[in-house]
């Protein structure tokens, strides 16, 4: 399906954590044809503000035709959004982008009596995991990474996953990074998907090549269009033909690991 511009309607909108919203959109056909590590761009009332802003799918109900978003308030538009509410009117396109497809393609070619995909995210890098592992089939383990204990979706998570926490203050879990974790516990499986800041994926880029796992990693870049027309995502990736620069808004967000070009 290409991605399509509606008016959706708010269900449901709750404060998470500080700054951290979850809010239930009823979409129609986005909802019926959404996929883990898509995402939606959602549009401010305010004239002032024209550009859309990208927000991950957090989770998918095709029953009720409702997409989730758990989004961070991080400026005026996400600020917009928090103060919507139930049976509010909006605009919504989507779905948009490459989501988690090639990994859930690979979990079902491991044999069914090993097969264990690895979850790892960071701060509002969480949200898409939740989806993904509803989806994934096999065991599940989800490592994630919180600031402090002022922690949001780790009960969602719980129901489909084994869960592992990292804080950055050590009040919860392990005191350090996911990659912490995933050392400290010896956490091993067949494959990792990841969403997070940009060090964090650098840095497990490196451990996915050092444990020789492949890895699937969801970038976030500005967007402007979301649809690969603008090129303001565009992010430097390894291809047989050398490095080229992919959209990541239309061939992203999500990309095999090793494919990825980090920042030195």
């Amino acid at each position: 399906m290409s991605a399509i511009r509606i008016t959706a309607m708010v269900c449901e909108q709750k404060k998470l954590a500080p700054d951290i919203y979850s809010m239930w959109i009823s979409c129609g056909q986005i909802a019926k044809e959404a996929l883990p590590g898509q995402f939606v761009i959602l549009y401010c009332k305010d004239s002032a503000r024209k550009l859309g802003r990208p927000i991950s799918i957090c989770e998918i109900d095709r029953e009720k035709n409702r997409l989730r978003m758990v989004y961070r308030v991080a400026g005026k538009g996400t600020e917009e959004f928090s103060k919507w509410k139930e049976q509010e009117k909006i605009t919504v396109f989507g779905p948009l982008g490459n989501g988690y497809g090639a990994a859930m393609d690979f979990a079902v070619s491991v044999p069914p009596v090993s097969r264990h995909g690895i979850l790892v995210a960071g701060g509002i890098g969480i949200p898409p995991m939740l989806e993904l592992a509803k989806q994934l089939p096999g065991k599940v383990t989800a490592v994630l990474g919180y600031r402090d204990s002022d922690m949001f979706l780790k009960e969602d998570m719980e129901k489909y996953a084994d869960v592992w926490i990292a804080t950055e203050d050590g009040s919860y879990g392990t005191k350090g990074n996911v990659l912490d974790v995933l050392r400290q516990e010896n956490i091993s499986g067949d494959f990792i998907c990841a969403c997070g800041p940009k060090p964090m994926l650098k840095a497990l880029q490196g451990y996915a090549e050092e444990k020789e796992k492949n890895a699937w990693m969801s970038l976030e870049e500005k967007m402007a269009c979301g649809i690969g027309v603008c090129l303001g995502c565009a992010v430097p990736i390894r291809t047989d033909n050398g490095i080229e620069y992919k959209r990541v808004c239309k061939d992203g967000p999500v990309f095999q690991g090793k494919e990825i070009v980090f920042d030195e």
